[in-house]
């Protein structure tokens, strides 16, 4: 019980010391509240924020201005136009605005609202934008020797040369000049707070990586007046993130551009060679129309222009190439014959470098089996000569047996046939020859003619067919090597 009765005296005696911690600190704070409010009010009855807070008006007031880069907004790369969430920190001394803490119950600083004490009118020299709006009023912080602080955020919209030349693999800066509107460098001298912007709480943006923003502080005599005026400069430091139009760009493009070559590769008689070519032209015309939307209308082409640009006449170049092998694929029987070098050159050596050969034969035709062939081909004229030398001694020995027996010639009695018992000695030299066999046999001839003559107007058309084959051969590779280093040069 005793224990129990202890327990509750030390819990009541707690109770009892917090509760007179929190009754002395309402105090003080009401206390250092009177104090502030008559401070307030003692600072304020004879001050007006109108004039330029210096003891002596030739003295100069030094102004010291921090940025904040919070957020990039907007980079409008067609009205060159860069919008921004900055904090902007101004920072003077007031000469009218100081007391003894002391005097105030130690109080060093109080907060009021901005519009009751003088400001300097530092704005964005390079502002773009149709209204006009500066940094928000919000309070300042006064502290008791006179610092004057003044945090501020701002959405500010300045203007931007925008060089596209290498999009989309550029890097853009652009500058944010901040000065004093009317007083001059004699009157309000600008500091940096920071050699450069601060980049801590820098939300990251998805289009833009920034790589810095370096201050530099410029002192200009403008024609207007003789009194020098500074100013700070930020140059943002930016590098386009190209991943996304690498995608949607570039890549596509690219694998359109591939197909170009492949009609060369389409057989001729398809009839889809030509239209191959002019989808594909009015494909990248599409994606040329896409990226001059988003860019500004100036004489610097982008580098992805100039790659749609090139591919497009790579393009319409292969287009008329196939127009022209299509007119000597289908050379037919009134064309000429296929000139000596084409032969020699294209037909034997080209055709061989591009493995285009005929049906039946390919790359492993031993030249033993072309020997052979060229052989055979001798044998058979030799064998035609020879038959044809028979022929006519067959014919000079008939010739002297009819001199010889006096006997009809062929022609004048064409159903009479030669004897044994006329000519004995010749008679198994030659066969009975008739006007009907001869007739037969001219016939015959007629028809071979014809075959060797279609023969021959194919065997034509065959050689130009080749060397239409053989050039698309050719220009498909070529063009294929123009799009793979094209792609290379711009990727890199």
């Amino acid at each position: 019980m005793m224990i129990s009765a202890r327990m509750k005296n030390g819990i009541f005696s707690y109770l009892l010391k917090c509760l007179s911690f929190a009754v002395l600190f309402q105090v003080a704070d009401s206390a250092q509240g009177r104090y502030a409010q008559m401070l307030f009010q003692n600072l304020l009855q004879d001050y007006s924020n109108a004039l330029r807070p210096v003891e002596d008006t030739d003295k100069t007031l030094n102004v010291t201005l921090q940025i904040t880069l919070s957020q990039i907004k907007d980079m409008d790369e067609r009205n060159q136009m860069l919008t921004a969430y900055l904090w902007i920190r101004q920072t003077w001394y007031d000469a009218h605005l100081k007391w003894d803490k002391d005097e105030y119950d130690g109080l060093d600083s109080i907060r009021i609202p901005s519009n009751l004490v003088w400001r300097p009118d530092i704005v964005l020299y390079n502002k773009a934008d149709d209204e006009f709006s500066g940094p928000v009023d919000t309070n300042v912080v006064l502290r008791y020797d006179g610092q004057i602080t003044w945090d501020s955020p701002a959405i500010t919209k300045s203007s931007c040369v925008v060089d596209v030349s290498y999009f989309p693999f550029d890097d853009q800066q652009c500058n944010l000049t901040f000065g004093s509107w009317t007083y001059n460098g004699n009157q309000i001298d600008i500091d940096m707070g920071m050699d450069s912007g601060d980049l801590s709480d820098f939300v990251e943006n998805v289009e833009w990586e920034v790589h810095g923003m370096p201050a530099a502080k410029n002192v200009i005599m403008y024609g207007c007046c003789s009194d020098p005026y500074p100013d700070i400069t930020y140059t943002l430091l930016l590098k386009r993130r190209s991943s996304f139009y690498i995608f949607n760009l570039l890549i596509p493009c690219v694998m359109i551009s591939f197909l170009a070559p492949l009609g060369f590769f389409l057989p001729a008689d398809s009839g889809e060679k030509v239209s191959l070519g002019v989808t594909v032209l009015l494909a990248l015309t599409v994606f040329q129309l896409m990226v001059a939307e988003s860019m500004p209308p100036s004489e610097s082409v982008p580098l992805i222009g100039k790659y749609y640009i090139a591919t497009m006449t790579m393009i319409t170049a292969s287009t008329a190439l196939t127009i022209f092998i299509m007119n000597i694929h289908h050379c037919g029987a009134e064309a000429k014959p296929v000139p000596g070098w084409a032969k020699v050159f294209i037909l034997d050596y080209m055709s061989k470098i591009f493995f285009v050969y005929e049906v039946g034969e390919n790359c492993t035709t031993s030249q033993m089996d072309k020997k052979k062939e060229v052989k055979l081909q001798m044998e058979e004229t030799v064998n035609g000569k020879r038959k044809k030398m028979q022929n006519a001694k067959v014919q000079a020995e008939a010739s002297k047996c009819n001199t010889k027996y006096n006997m009809p010639a062929m022609e004048e009695h064409p159903n009479e046939c030669l004897k044994e018992e006329l000519c004995p000695e010749k008679m198994n030299m030659y066969m009975c020859t008739c006007a009907q066999h001869d007739k037969i046999a001219k016939n015959i001839a007629y028809i071979a003619n014809c075959f060797r003559e279609q023969k021959a107007t194919c065997a034509k058309g065959a050689e130009w067919k080749k060397v239409a084959k053989v050039m698309d051969r050719f220009f498909m590779w070529v063009f294929f090597i123009m799009v793979f280093l094209m792609s290379i040069s711009i990727i890199r």
